[in-house]
C-alpha cells in the first residue's frame, strides 16, 4: 500500500489542499480515492491592532509555508520521498475581510478581517440601494465604509481581494475568485454566475463624485465556477510555497474558495435541502435554496455554492472561543491540583457532562461575545456568565448553557429560514471543532435547530480536504459532470454517517434557554458600555 501511495505521490497523482482557517491553517494531500495521504498544520490567532482585527502579511506566509513545510515532512517520513509535484493545489480562507492593494502590489492597509463590526453605516446605504442585505463583514461594504471614512488610501487601489484570493493571486499570478468566496465579497447573479451588474452600476453610481480613477468591476477579481482551471503556480510561487525549493512550478490551481463553500464540500452539502453547520471560533450554517426568500433580511447572507447556486448563510460572529477559554481554566485548575489530563479527555468529560444538566442550563445565562456579533447588533463584545440566586448552578448546567450560547446567535438567524420563511432541510451536517466530541454538539445542535443532525466520518477532515476535493475535480473532471454528482457518486458514496434526531427535551429547553437569552440582550448591552480596558486597568501613577 505505501509503495502505491509513494508512486501516486512521485508520479503527481494527488490534490493539495490548504485552508487557513481563524486559529489554524491546514495542508491536506490527497491521493485518487480523494483520502488523506498526508497532512500538516500551523495555529495562529489575529490580533487586535488599533480597533481592528487583523492578520500580519508576514504571519499569513509564515503560516502558509509551516503547514506547507510540515505535510511534505509527512510525505518524506511516512513514504520516504520528496514532494516535488502535484496533480492540483486549492486554497481557502476566511471569507469576507478587505485586502486593498495599490498598482505596485503592496498593502494599502492592514488586512481587516471578517471579524470586524466597523462598517455598520456603510452596510445600510449599500442594503437599500442594492434591495440586497449587505452584512458588515463583506468587502464592498469594507470598501465603501472606507469612502464614507474619507480615508486616502481608496484612490489608489488597484485590486480588492480576500485572503484566499491574495495567497492565490501571488502564487499563480492569476486575480480571479471561485464563485463561493467572490459571493462574500459582492452579490452576484445567479444566472450568469458573476458580479451583479446592476449594483455593481449602481455602486459605482453612489461613489462617481469621488472622482476615483477606477471603476468597482476593474478592481474586483475575476469570478469562476468550481471545475475550472485559475491558473498554474509559477517558478516565483513555487519558491514562496515551498522554502527547500523541491517543488515544481506548473502545477494547476483550481479557484480559491471561501471556508463557507469548502465546508459545503467536505459534507456533501451542496444539493437542494441539504445544508451544513460549521461551529469553531465562528459558526455559521449554509443551507442550499430551492427557490428565492421572499424579502431581504438583515440576519441572513445570500451566497452561492462553489458551482453558483443559491444559499442562505446565517453566521455568527462568535462560537467556541469562550468555552474554550473556560475549559483552559479547568484545565489550568487541574494542574493546580496535581492533576493532569490530555485536551480529548478534558473537553470529552466537560462537554459529556453538559448532557446530564437541566434541558434549559438550570436558569443559567452566557454570552460568547469575544467580538461583536451582528445578529444581535453588537458592534463589540464582552463574554458574561451570569445567573439569578435560585437558579441550578452546577458544573453540569454551567457547561450545557455556554454549549448552548455558542449556538444562541446562530439560532436566531435559523428561525427566519426554518420558521418564518418554511424552508425544507432534510438534515444538516455538523463539522468543526464543536462536534469533535462524540454526540454531545451534534445533539444540542440537533436540539436548538430541532433538524436531524449528521456527522460524517470525514468530519474532521475539514475545509483543507474540501478545497482539496475541489482541486481533484478540476482535475479529473468529466465533460458535464456536476459537482453535486461528484461528491455523492465518487467521494461519498458508501461514507459512514451518524445521525441524531431532535430529542423533544432539548428541543423544548432550547426554547426556553433563547426566550432568556433574547431577554437578557440587555445586560450584554450595559456590560460592553460599562466595562472596557479602562475600567478594568488601573493607570500607574
Amino acid at each position: 500500500m505505501s509503495n502505491d501511495v509513494k508512486n501516486l505521490i512521485q508520479s503527481g497523482r494527488t490534490a493539495l489542499g490548504i485552508e487557513l482557517g481563524s486559529t489554524r491553517i491546514k495542508a491536506v494531500l490527497i491521493g485518487e480515492d480523494y483520502q488523506s495521504i498526508a497532512s500538516g498544520s500551523h495555529d495562529w490567532e489575529n490580533s487586535y491592532v488599533n480597533q481592528i482585527w487583523t492578520y500580519s502579511l508576514e504571519d499569513i506566509w509564515k503560516g502558509v509555508q509551516d503547514s506547507y513545510r510540515k505535510m511534505a515532512e509527512d510525505v518524506k517520513a511516512r513514504y520516504g520521498v520528496s514532494l516535488q509535484t502535484i496533480g492540483a493545489i486549492g486554497f481557502s480562507g476566511m471569507m469576507h475581510g478587505y485586502m486593498a492593494f495599490d498598482k505596485s502590489g503592496e498593502l494599502l492597509v492592514p488586512f481587516r478581517t471578517w471579524r470586524n463590526n466597523i462598517t455598520g453605516q456603510a452596510s445600510k446605504v449599500l442594503s437599500d440601494s442594492f434591495t440586497f442585505h449587505i452584512p458588515q463583514r463583506w468587502s464592498i461594504a469594507h470598501l465603501y465604509q472606507a469612502v464614507l471614512n474619507g480615508e486616502e488610501h481608496v484612490g489608489r487601489i488597484d485590486f480588492l481581494t480576500t485572503l484566499a484570493g491574495y495567497i492565490h493571486w501571488k502564487l499563480t499570478g492569476r486575480k480571479v475568485l471561485g464563485v463561493g468566496e467572490a459571493s462574500g465579497m459582492f452579490p452576484i447573479d445567479m444566472h450568469t454566475k458573476s458580479y451583479n451588474a446592476g449594483m455593481v452600476e449602481s455602486f459605482n453610481g453612489l461613489v462617481a463624485s469621488k472622482g476615483f480613477t477606477w471603476k468597482l468591476e476593474d478592481i474586483l477579481p475575476q469570478v469562476l465556477v468550481a471545475g475550472e482551471q485559475a491558473g498554474a503556480l509559477t517558478e516565483e510561487g513555487a519558491r514562496l510555497l515551498d522554502m527547500t525549493g523541491e517543488l515544481t512550478a506548473g502545477i494547476p490551481f483550481c479557484p480559491p474558495e471561501g471556508d463557507a463553500g469548502t465546508g459545503m464540500v467536505a459534507t456533501n452539502s451542496v444539493a437542494q435541502r441539504t445544508g451544513n453547520v460549521s461551529a469553531g471560533t465562528s459558526v455559521f450554517a449554509m443551507v442550499v435554496l430551492e427557490k428565492d426568500l421572499s424579502r431581504p433580511y438583515e440576519e441572513i447572507d445570500l451566497v452561492t455554492t462553489p458551482a453558483g447556486s443559491p444559499v442562505a448563510m446565517a453566521h455568527s460572529n462568535n462560537c467556541s472561543s469562550d468555552l474554550n477559554a473556560w475549559v483552559g481554566l479547568f484545565d489550568e485548575f487541574a494542574k493546580v491540583m496535581g492533576l493532569s489530563a490530555n485536551p480529548d479527555m478534558l473537553y470529552g468529560t466537560l462537554y459529556n457532562l453538559a448532557l446530564q444538566g437541566d434541558p434549559d442550563g438550570g436558569g443559567l445565562l452566557a454570552y460568547c461575545y469575544l467580538s461583536g456579533e451582528h445578529m444581535t447588533h453588537f458592534e463589540e463584545g464582552r463574554p458574561l456568565f451570569t445567573r439569578t440566586p435560585g437558579s441550578n448552578f452546577n458544573l453540569a448546567n454551567f457547561m450545557r448553557v455556554h454549549l448552548f450560547t455558542a449556538m444562541g446567535a446562530l439560532k436566531i438567524g435559523m428561525d427566519l429560514l426554518l420558521k418564518q420563511e418554511a424552508v425544507k432541510l432534510d438534515e444538516i451536517l455538523g463539522h468543526g471543532g464543536l462536534f469533535k466530541t462524540p454526540v454531545v454538539g451534534q445533539k444540542l445542535m440537533a436540539g436548538a435547530l430541532d433538524v436531524p443532525v449528521s456527522v460524517m466520518e470525514t468530519a474532521g477532515e475539514g475545509g483543507a480536504w474540501g478545497i482539496a476535493l475541489l482541486a481533484s475535480y478540476m482535475n479529473g473532471k468529466a465533460e458535464q459532470e456536476t459537482l453535486d454528482a461528484f461528491l455523492s457518486q465518487k467521494v461519498f458514496a458508501g461514507q459512514a454517517v451518524s445521525t441524531i434526531q431532535p430529542d423533544p427535551k432539548d428541543v423544548e429547553g432550547f426554547e426556553v434557554f433563547m426566550q432568556r437569552y433574547i431577554k437578557g440582550l440587555a445586560i450584554e448591552r450595559a456590560a460592553v458600555e460599562h466595562l472596557n480596558e479602562s475600567t478594568i486597568h488601573r493607570k500607574e501613577a
